[in-house]
């Protein structure tokens, strides 16, 4: 049988974020044509908890951000594909109808399993599941979450079928499929084996009896196309062809070319995100190692727990704009006069794995205002990239181009990353989010471009470089930046624990 000619036409690609989703059409050749973004919120039921509604959130996001996004579709000319991704890995729990039980237990953000994870470490060994899983176990993992649930909400975990992420869930409500890409699925760690790339059956088994497990695809592979229903949803033309999508931080990196290994892409969000492509699997204690995008690709891969969730805090703390307090912060040398922050606000996840550490801001005066609290916001997360960088060497990879990325490129926070780690940053032509890379995982999927047209759909435009004038004071503070966590540690557990009990009674 002769194989169906592409379909020409445009990409749509849509990307729901932890704070907003956003969404592009895009031409074949990587020509943008129009652009749409909603704001949304993140529940937060109790400390170290953070929840999506999948319908109110994803799929209402999703809808409108389609129709809004097809009103510029250019007349006469159809629509040759779908791309989807989302945060992730989360927890929906569905049921026997697909419809959900309970909010979306976030990734690695939400702190609240544990218990769970000490409990399955201990069952299958911490060094064995890096072994076979690629990562250890953390709270980024889905596994301590399934145990969570069917231990505090059994009533919904008896109820529970199937369960879906962002992106598949979104892919589901399109196309009435049940599946989730290799690269989700490599962090669910316990729960898949990244050499064989198969589900661990018989853990899947003890972790959540009786619920299904999705058919694991690729994330360009097109595993459906639009509903008649979905149509009527979302006005998007039955028939179009629909890709499995991935985690956001993977669709961001294939949309600005981070495929090659020695490549690393510094996604600049609410959280920070590290996604740095390696020759072969590599493990780490300190670091998430996970299967690609692309066939054949392996990825090291880091998180900060928060980044712009701070400045974000710092603009509604002191109600001043982002644009006012950069000004002030870029007003103000290196250093931020003797302040250095641990951005730990909600835990950390990568290189440290500790969900009860707690945000710091050491060598306060009263001298010190709401622009050092911002240039000291800024530059540890620039601490924190260069903590993660060192622990990729220290894991066997190099990062030799660095890729920045997101809403918090081209601005005074990139040029402070790039002093504080003495590294380059390049700028794509697109630094507008992992929807600019669904379109390019449809544009795949659909037979209309293949991995390296990236170099032509979004090349580099800008070299952010470092100055060299800073290094000293950026090396002394990061020394400091390192001695203040073990030097805390035990005083901010202290606090964690004070902060869980009272959540615990306020929720009762």
């Amino acid at each position: 049988m002769t194989a169906a000619a592409p379909r020409a036409g445009l990409l749509l690609g849509i990307d729901i974020g932890t704070s907003s989703a956003k969404g592009v059409l895009v031409r074949p050749d990587g020509t943008l044509v129009a652009r749409a973004q909603r704001e949304h919120t993140t529940s937060t039921p109790g400390p170290g908890r953070f929840e999506h509604d999948a319908e109110d959130v994803w799929w209402a996001d999703f809808r409108a951000l389609a129709r809004e996004l097809l009103a510029e579709l250019p007349a006469g000319e159809p629509l040759a594909g779908v791309g989807v991704s989302g945060i992730g890995p989360c927890l929906l729990p569905v049921d026997e109808r697909d419809g959900p039980l309970r909010p979306a237990i976030l990734y690695g953000i939400d702190t609240r399993a544990g218990a769970e994870l000490a409990e399955q470490n201990e069952r299958y060994g911490p060094d064995a599941i890096i072994a076979r899983c690629g990562a250890p176990l953390t709270s980024q993992a889905v596994g301590p979450k399934l145990a969570w649930l069917r231990r505090h909400e059994p009533t919904v975990f008896e109820a529970t079928r199937r369960w879906y992420m962002a992106s598949s869930y979104l892919v589901h409500r399109l196309t009435g499929r049940y599946v989730l890409d290799h690269h989700s699925a490599s962090q669910c760690t316990p729960l898949y084996d990244l050499a064989a790339r198969t589900w661990i059956t018989e853990r899947c088994e003890e972790i959540a009896p009786g619920v299904e497990w999705p058919e694991l695809v690729r994330p360009a592979d097109v595993v459906g196309t639009v509903t008649r229903q979905a149509q009527e949803r979302t006005g998007i033309p039955a028939g179009t062809p629909v890709v499995a999508g991935t985690v956001d931080a993977w669709a961001e990196a294939a949309g600005v070319g981070v495929a090659d290994p020695g490549d690393l892409m510094l996604m600049y969000g609410t959280t920070m995100f590290l996604v740095g492509i390696v020759e072969r699997p590599l493990t780490s204690p300190h670091l998430w190692g996970t299967a690609g995008a692309f066939d054949g690709t392996y990825c090291l891969a880091a998180g900060m727990a928060t980044s712009g969730a701070v400045t974000g805090w710092l603009r509604d703390l002191t109600g001043a704009s982002y644009e006012r307090l950069t000004a002030e912060a870029d007003r103000l040398p290196p250093g931020a006069e003797g302040l250095v922050m641990l951005p730990y606000f909600a835990g950390e996840r990568t290189p440290i794995f500790d969900p009860d550490a707690r945000g710091l801001v050491h060598g306060l005066t009263l001298r010190h205002g709401r622009g050092h609290l911002y240039r000291a916001a800024l530059e540890a997360t620039a601490y924190g990239v260069r903590h993660n960088l060192a622990a990729m060497r220290e894991a066997g990879a190099t990062a030799e181009r660095l890729v920045a990325v997101g809403g918090g490129a081209r601005t005074l926070w990139t040029r402070i990353v790039s002093d504080v780690t003495g590294r380059a940053q390049h700028l794509p032509r697109h630094t507008i989010g992992a929807a600019y890379g669904d379109a390019f995982l449809a544009a795949v999927g659909a037979g209309l471009a293949v991995p390296g047209d990236i170099a032509h759909w979004n090349p580099t435009v800008e070299v952010v470089t470092p100055d060299g004038a800073a290094a000293a004071v950026y090396d002394e503070l990061y020394a400091v930046y390192l001695d203040l966590y073990p030097a805390t540690r035990e005083a901010a557990h202290v606090l964690a624990a004070r902060q869980h009990a009272d959540g615990a009674r306020q929720d009762v």
